[in-house]
């Protein structure tokens, strides 16, 4: 369900209505009660945010039997979703416009840090409980920000999803090379306000200009926002902190998966010689 919301969401935050989706399973032996309780469920989620969504399936395929002796792969059900975006002027792009913008979530942020890649790679817990997810609450998210993007009401959008507020923030910084000066807006722990995947979330800019328009249609929608802060000329700063410059966290973000490679395969070398 919430691998659907998730294609629907981006697709809505690039100013498009998302149309159809095709899908790909991958889980371990059917035959397994629990793989096949995993599948089953699955299903029935993907079913159900599709009606939601208008998204009917347009394809896809199965592929069981995906394990080793030491167990069955994560339950791994992936979507690719195409949507159309009507009017090109008005499509919306995730990247921070200019210094001086104003920075908003809207959704809300809860204390948890269920299934997230902080709790995983950071804590070193690999399972735990799926975060809360509420289809309605979704849905209704989704309409606002599409009536956002069609008011041209705002600057840029980018959803909340892997790596929580903090990844969704600096992604947004990468691509003109801005910063942002933002703080807590909840009294949640702050590893689950920055690191923390809960659903439903999207972080919007917005100019100065737009801000009464905007303030106007976000206030009447029902959906809890908050005001985060400002795009900076390249520094990062959370609640007061210096957290470095732009460039420094480009850096670290680009080259991850290669450094991550390197050491892998200098700990197989240094095995290779023992």
């Amino acid at each position: 369900m919430m691998a659907v919301a998730e294609a629907a969401r981006n697709i809505v935050c690039s100013g498009g209505k998302p149309l159809g989706i095709t899908n790909c399973l991958n889980f371990g032996n059917p035959y397994d009660p629990e793989v096949y309780y995993q599948f089953v469920n699955a299903i029935k989620g993907m079913g159900e945010a599709c009606k939601k969504f208008d998204t009917p399936v347009t394809g896809g395929n199965v592929s069981f039997y995906n394990q080793n002796p030491e167990g069955p792969v994560y339950p791994t059900p992936t979507i690719g979703m195409v949507g159309l975006v009507e009017d090109l002027e008005k499509k919306m792009t995730l990247d921070f416009k200019e210094e001086g913008d104003h920075i908003f979530l809207l959704g809300e942020s809860k204390s948890d840090i269920n299934s997230s890649q902080y709790l995983s790679k950071i804590c070193g817990v690999e399972f735990s409980p799926a975060p809360e997810f509420d289809l309605e609450q979704e849905f209704q998210l989704q309409q606002l920000i599409a009536q956002l993007i069609e008011k041209q009401l705002v600057q840029s959008a980018h959803d909340v999803s892997e790596g929580g507020l903090f990844i969704t923030l600096i992604e947004s910084c990468f691509n003109r090379n801005k910063g942002f000066d933002a703080k807590s807006i909840n009294k949640i722990r702050k590893d689950a306000f920055w690191f923390g995947e809960a659903q439903s979330r999207v972080v919007v800019s917005v100019s100065e200009e737009q801000l009464e328009g905007f303030s106007k249609l976000v206030g009447n929608s029902g959906i809890q926002h908050g005001f985060l802060g400002k795009v900076t000329d390249g520094s990062v700063i959370i609640d007061g902190e210096d957290w470095g410059r732009l460039d420094e966290w480009k850096e670290l973000y680009n080259t991850a998966i290669e450094k991550h490679l390197a050491k892998e395969l200098e700990s197989e070398g240094a095995l290779g010689m023992i």
